[in-house]
């Protein structure tokens, strides 16, 4: 039997942990060490370190990293499969060869490019009627680069924009010897490369349930044993902080996902397959994955210039907190007079204490942000005349930070193009070039995955306020343009209302559990529903060998509740607590829309969760939601729900005025909320 092929993580961001190279090379054995580098917001630093340096655009913390370790990853075998090539990975490739050549170390580079598609963006339909031509452009690869490149013999391997499960996937396609249509294997090492791929948050950092967790010494990056057939083991090198459970797991699972169906350029991946067990301290058996062929077309990642932006923020004390957060905002209005910002958002932070012991107890911020084209307007004439009021203000005026010139922001959005318009091209060691060709066979996406509801917003702003579209869809602009008529902003921000949440309105929707009500077809306790999948048969639409399908279903919820010990009956004893105390969960961005991925810790709990936690108990326990487009996926075999609110966070990271503008804390936040749990679930 082929041994499992030992691939590390040691990089998670562009700027994680600088010495987990070092670490993971020390630690223990691997076969492969990654680093992914990239986000959205990654990609629009690097597009504005280009304007001034064509030469630039790529990690340079990668550069430094492979000053201290690229002598030992050579002395023990390590191979390297990064993406911090950004927008220049030949560029990169050829730093690498300069500091090989410096330190004496015989490697052999390769770089895969192919991504960018700035030089045939309007030719392709992805400039922006807003904004123009994008700052950058890049289509997400997939693995069959970096797989070419390893198999010629390379050592080191960058790449641009490939999907970040591809670092995982490329190396495990080129050790055994995979084929293009081996769905399975290269859905479960899809899998196991978006475990890996966000580092430490893995094996315990950001975890839910943290107190739970050793984080007191640095936490190790996670590695993924991979097997022949794509199943693997996640785990981490002894002796470091941290933990890998199914839990710990199961929340990287949830992170920044959509629905069950996970497309990416060489398959698509069945989230809802994914099973997960304990194979001992700090080790987390994936099997089970259920692949199918990729869509036609490949997801890009366009980056606009889309003005100048600021904040300023007051620190309001003491009585009459109202009367004062207006006093402030009355007072800026006026400063501005007719030349306000095109966008102008306000957000109150925190509560003060009745009776408050410290200062920090009797105070709240009152937190301005803006954005306008006119970098002027947001700059020192913004806060200047928030300085201005310092001495004709409300009581106890002060401000958290000195006056600033505000910085530009990028408007992220994503956009398709079929799959033959990347031309993705492996450069190897020799300074050969290889074509890669995109799938020969292709699916669309299940436009309605099983398990999965959606709502539209209730309250939403009419199409004719909306730009035009671009291909794959363009952003709605937040800057407003010159002679263009004023209009309401898509999600203002401040804290509304919060209301009782101990009896939410449901509304009867087709598909949507009611409160309190079990949802048609769940099981009551110890008693399986018709038509779940009995032991050893497989689920009714599973794609079988040879004839995979994106949209197969899976076991529902009923399957994995059926056998839950302890499911309360209807009327059990509850206790108001937060929702927290019973599960977990863990939230991100895709552009500008927000996921909050929830997860159950018992099947009892997860009973309960499936029914209560619909759309409508959503928008009442996060009120800021109501105004969006949720989605709810079912995630049975991992015990969890995953919700995707579309446009939440505005434009993206960069643009949005959210003082969380990657959604980071969405999920605490849910957990927070207060509801009524059955006694016997605590």
């Amino acid at each position: 039997m082929t041994r499992p092929l030992r691939i590390g993580n040691a990089s998670g961001f562009f700027g994680d942990r600088f010495s987990a190279v070092r670490e993971m090379l020390d630690g223990g054995p691997l076969d492969v060490l990654t680093g992914d580098y990239l986000a959205e917001l990654t990609m629009l630093i690097l597009g504005r370190g280009r304007m001034k340096d064509p030469d630039a655009g790529y990690a340079t913390t990668f550069l430094r990293q492979m000053e201290e370790s690229l002598g030992l990853a050579a002395e023990r075998g390590v191979r390297i499969v990064t993406n911090a090539g950004g927008l220049n990975p030949r560029g990169l490739a050829a730093r690498l060869r300069e500091i090989a050549a410096r330190l004496g170390v015989d490697v052999r580079i390769a770089h895969v490019e192919g991504d960018d598609l700035l030089p045939r963006a309007a030719d392709l339909g992805l400039t922006s009627p807003v904004y123009g031509a994008p700052l950058t452009a890049n289509a997400y690869l997939g693995a069959w680069g970096i797989a070419a490149a390893l198999e010629a013999g390379a050592d080191v391997v960058v790449t641009g924009r490939v999907t970040d499960a591809s670092l995982v996937v490329g190396p495990a396609a080129a050790h055994f010897g995979w084929a293009r249509d081996d769905w399975d294997a290269l859905a479960g090492a899809t899998v196991a490369g978006h475990v890996l791929e966000c580092g430490a948050q893995a094996t315990g950092g950001n975890y839910a349930f943290f107190t739970e967790v050793p984080l007191g010494e640095p936490v190790g990056f996670p590695l993924a044993e991979v097997r022949a057939d794509g199943s693997s083991v996640i785990t981490k090198h002894p002796g470091t902080g941290g933990a890998v459970t199914t839990e710990t797991v199961t929340a990287q699972l949830l992170y920044e996902i959509g629905g069950p169906a996970y497309a990416g350029p060489d398959v698509t991946t069945r989230f809802d397959t994914v099973r997960l067990r304990q194979d001992g301290p700090d080790r987390v058996e994936i099997s089970g994955v259920v692949g199918a062929p990729p869509p036609p077309d490949t997801k890009v990642c366009l980056n606009h210039l889309g003005g100048h932006r600021n904040e300023m923020t007051f620190v309001i004390t003491g009585l009459d907190v109202d009367a004062k957060i207006a006093l402030a905002r009355r007072q800026l209005d006026a400063a501005f007079g007719a030349r306000r910002p095109a966008r102008m958002e306000w957000t109150t932070i925190g509560v003060p204490a009745s009776d408050p012991v410290t200062q920090g107890e009797a105070t709240v911020l009152l937190r301005c942000a803006v954005l306008d084209a006119d970098p002027g307007l947001v700059g020192r004439t913004f806060s200047g005349a928030v300085v201005e009021l310092a001495l004709a203000g409300y009581p106890g005026f002060t401000m958290t930070s000195p006056p600033g010139k505000g910085s530009p922001f990028g408007v992220y959005t994503a956009a398709f193009v079929p799959n033959g318009e990347v031309r993705q091209v492996t450069v190897l060691p020799d300074g050969d070039e290889v074509a890669i060709e995109p799938a020969s066979v292709t699916a669309p996406l299940p436009e309605a995955p099983d398990g999965s509801e959606r709502r539209a917003a209730e309250e939403s702003e009419s199409a004719s306020d909306q730009p035009p579209p671009a291909q794959g869809g363009d952003p709605t602009s937040i800057v407003q343009r010159e002679n263009a008529p004023a209009k309401a902003t898509a999600d203002p921000v401040d804290n509304p209302q919060t209301p009782s949440v101990s009896a939410p309105t449901v509304r009867a929707t087709a598909g949507a559990p009611t409160a309190g009500a079990p949802t048609a077809g769940a099981p009551t306790a110890g008693a399986p529903t018709a038509g779940a999948p009995t032991a050893g048969a497989p689920t009714a639409g599973a794609p079988t060998a040879g004839a995979p399908t994106a949209g197969a279903p899976t076991a529902g919820v009923a399957a994995v509740a059926a056998s839950a010990g302890g499911v309360p009956a209807a009327g059990a004893p509850t206790v108001r607590a937060p929702l927290g105390r019973i599960v977990g969960a863990r939230s991100g961005d895709k552009g500008g829309n927000a996921n909050i991925g929830v997860w159950a810790r018992t099947d009892a709990q997860w009973h309960w969760l499936h029914s209560y936690l619909t759309i409508d108990r959503l928008r009442d326990l996060l009120p800021e939601t109501r105004r969006h487009t949720v989605t709810r996926h079912t995630l049975p075999h991992l015990r969890a729900l995953n919700f995707v609110i579309e446009g939440i966070l505005q434009d993206g990271v960069s643009a949005s005025t959210r003082f969380d503008p990657q959604g980071k804390a969405l999920g605490e936040w849910l957990r927070a909320r207060q509801a009524d749990i059955p006694e016997s679930l605590l």
